[in-house]
């Protein structure tokens, strides 16, 4: 097996070695993005809630990024939320800010128990530009 081509978000990479799991990893032209959380820089959670959904976002966004992607290269999104029926309407009028224009990616939304301290995780695959494809 070749090893996994990983991308690391700027600054961020100490804490996804020592939690043992790789951001995001390229592969057949697409790049698989891991659960994203509004974790601050030390990996603590963000307490408010919009705010940490608007931080997973821009989580989310420096990884893609990192790839030369943009979120319109989204093509699948999973979300996890932690009781979502008393936080869904918080956490959804994020999305438009960040979403961008139809057509949408398709969408999973999954209610949890427990998230590690957090209320909201998002994963996406994501479709590489043709010149990044591995």
């Amino acid at each position: 097996m070749s090893p996994r081509d990983v991308v690391f978000p700027p600054g961020r990479q100490a804490l996804y070695e020592r939690n043992r799991y790789s951001p995001a990893v390229r592969s057949n032209g697409f790049l698989f993005v891991s659960g994203q959380v509004g974790s601050r820089e030390d990996g603590s959670p963000e307490p408010d809630l919009e705010a940490q959904t608007r931080l997973a976002f821009d989580n989310l966004n420096a990884i893609l990024q990192a790839a030369g992607c943009t979120f319109d290269d989204v093509v699948d999104v999973t979300v996890f939320i932690v009781d979502p029926a008393s936080k869904f309407e918080t956490i959804w009028k994020v999305f438009p800010d960040y979403w961008g224009q139809a057509p949408h990616p398709t969408l999973t939304g999954v209610g949890v128990t427990w998230l590690y301290g957090f209320d909201f995780e998002i994963k996406v695959i994501a479709k590489l530009p043709e010149s990044d494809e591995g």
